[in-house]
């Protein structure tokens, strides 16, 4: 450990308050916003640790602007983040040299790839599991089907949010002990490259351009086009349409190629790929996430009524 540390006069984070911290955070979304995201619910979490480390209240107000930050991932994931925070504020309330910078680069860094794993794991798994046994029970007239649901729910949430915390507490402990071997620097690098890798990966998935202007329109032969005045009648002419489909024939007897096609034939996914990129640079530029999101919002409507977008 280094020898800033004053272990003679070192405050200890008790079960008690971590465990409030715990369940403060399941109100992390109490107060999002547009510009910061959950940054009050995780100040909020953060208040009783605050309080049991720092006696003097100008350290306390300190404390508190520092995870005014901004901050955001999947509510439940947000735990283990909480952990490794908790033992680094702990360690700094002794005299260990952890900074701002790199209290928020380890939130910012995990806080990516954590939301990866729990969007898929808890919204689209284990929530539609349990909804689904709930629903079947509910369907057959057994009160049991609500009940289970959200006794079964909250036993899996409430578990996850402690064990996954005071994993996170356990971890950021060795993290924060290892000061002289540069541990701490190495996770924060490696949390912010990952969650930029993920980031990287889900563009594709959550940016979406479509640049609807008309490049070129060719006149198909016939036979490349279903004939669609010469179709039987009833479902005899809708099957007949789909194996016609399935084979290659065009849905229209004119191919109509749009900017957006070409630009996926040359390289699929680059005009979000620089948007994203531009969103980030005018960040580093200190331009608000609100104006972002307005100018975003206007230049889509604004391409959209001019035929662009």
């Amino acid at each position: 450990m280094s020898e800033n540390v004053n272990t003679a006069n070192k405050v200890t984070l008790d079960k008690k308050t971590r465990q409030a911290v715990m369940w403060r955070s399941t109100f992390l979304q109490g107060s999002w916003n547009y510009e910061r995201m959950q940054n009050g619910g995780w100040c909020y979490a953060m208040i009783p640790a605050i309080k049991k480390l720092y006696t003097n209240k100008d350290d306390q107000i300190a404390a508190l602007k520092r995870h005014m930050e901004f901050f955001n991932t999947q509510p439940y994931v947000a735990s283990p983040i909480l952990g490794v925070t908790l033992a680094l504020e702990e360690e700094r309330a002794a005299g260990a040299p952890v900074d701002d910078a790199a209290i928020q680069g380890v939130k910012v860094g995990m806080m990516g790839p954590l939301a990866g794993v729990g969007d898929p794991v808890f919204w689209f798994t284990v929530r539609p599991l349990l909804a689904a046994m709930g629903a079947s029970l509910a369907m057959s007239g057994n009160i049991l089907g609500p009940i289970l649901f959200f006794v079964l729910w909250n036993v899996i949430r409430v578990a996850f949010l402690w064990y996954t915390q005071e994993f996170g507490y356990k971890a950021g402990m060795s993290i924060a002990e290892d000061m002289s071997g540069g541990l701490l620097q190495k996770v924060t690098k490696g949390s912010a490259i990952l969650g930029m890798f993920v980031l990287g990966a889900l563009i594709e998935r959550w940016v979406n351009i479509n640049f609807t202007p008309v490049v070129s329109s060719v006149q198909l032969s016939e036979g490349a086009y279903i004939d669609w005045a010469n179709l039987p009648a009833g479902s005899e002419g809708i099957r007949q349409a789909l194996e016609e489909q399935a084979a290659g024939l065009s849905l229209s007897p004119v191919k109509v190629t749009t900017l957006q096609q070409n630009l996926n034939d040359l390289i699929p996914g680059l005009v979000p790929l620089l948007l994203t990129l531009f969103c980030c640079w005018l960040l580093k530029k200190k331009v608000s996430p609100i104006v972002i999101i307005i100018a975003l919002f206007a230049v889509g409507i604004i391409g959209h009524v001019i035929g662009i977008l």
